[in-house]
């Protein structure tokens, strides 16, 4: 039998991150698949890549770009991103995303680029 978890972002204090402020909603300690994100991304996100975890970014409020690999792509509302691990990645504009990371989000595997 599964177990399942419900949670709200109400009761989550948001933590500084590369990409500005996460509200990790759902983590690794809540089950071993994904973890989920709501990131307010601030104007001056830092460059970095993970060596093991993917990102799938969606895109809820607000435009800019998306940096990959140094390719910047314009996002808007309704834009999803798959980032592969390996990539450099940053979003850039003051923008809301959801954030699914598989496995499960582990500070260790967070490398800033200068």
């Amino acid at each position: 039998m599964s177990q399942y978890v419900i949670k709200r972002i109400e009761d989550i204090s948001g933590v500084p991150c590369p990409c500005g402020e996460a509200f990790r909603i759902l983590t690794g300690e809540d089950n071993d698949t994904l973890s989920v994100h709501v990131v307010n991304i601030s104007k001056d996100s830092k460059p970095h890549y993970h060596k093991r975890l993917s990102e799938t970014y969606y895109v809820i409020e607000g435009e800019g770009e998306i940096e990959l690999d140094g390719i910047r792509r314009r996002i808007k509302p309704g834009t999803v991103i798959y980032i592969p691990p390996g990539t450099v990645h940053r979003a850039i504009g003051n923008l809301k995303i959801l954030n699914i990371v598989v496995p499960p989000f582990d500070p260790e595997d967070e490398h800033q680029v200068s």
